[in-house]
């Protein structure tokens, strides 16, 4: 694998069909992939939330990450997201999910908001990016799951006085 171009899929509209299934795939248990379909074609504008990342070689898609305004119903007052972070199966073990972090939030940070959240089922894998376990939250209907929150402000773990 060359080095992945990370770019947002408006740009690369082609791929929005892959990302679907993926993000269907991976995360639509009880969904159907409509409403997963409606989320990435809804993502594609530029300068606007929610917005879909892609990672390619070429013409080959590796990799999908969403800045989303909300990806937890039960936890609205968090804002913005990264969400449906996902790579192709031939495409792990070599560091794209980390990239594909970076990226959303080096835009995040660039856009100006403060602070990124994530949920996830798992633990112990975001926390080597550096993200901070804050608590658990609750995926509808009744899913615990672990919330993460992500500093963006220059001055983040910097002493106070």
């Amino acid at each position: 694998m060359n080095k992945a171009v990370i770019l947002p899929l408006y740009k690369a509209p082609h791929f929005a069909e892959q990302v679907t299934d993926w993000i269907w795939q991976a995360f639509g248990e009880g969904l159907p992939r409509a409403f997963f379909h409606s989320i990435v074609e809804h993502s594609q504008t530029p300068g606007a939330l929610p917005l879909t990342f892609i990672a390619v070689d070429g013409e080959q898609l590796l990799g999908t990450v969403g800045l989303w305004r909300c990806d937890l119903i039960t936890r609205q007052d968090l804002c913005p997201w990264l969400a449906a972070l996902y790579v192709d199966d031939a495409a792990r073990g070599k560091g794209l999910a980390g990239e594909l972090q970076r990226h959303v939030i080096a835009y995040a940070a660039q856009s100006g908001y403060e602070e990124l959240h994530l949920w996830s089922a798992c633990r112990d894998f975001y926390e080597r990016y550096g993200w901070q376990y804050i608590g658990d939250g609750l995926e509808y209907p009744n899913t615990r799951v672990h919330l993460y929150r992500y500093s963006l402000c220059a001055s983040a773990g910097d002493a106070t006085e």
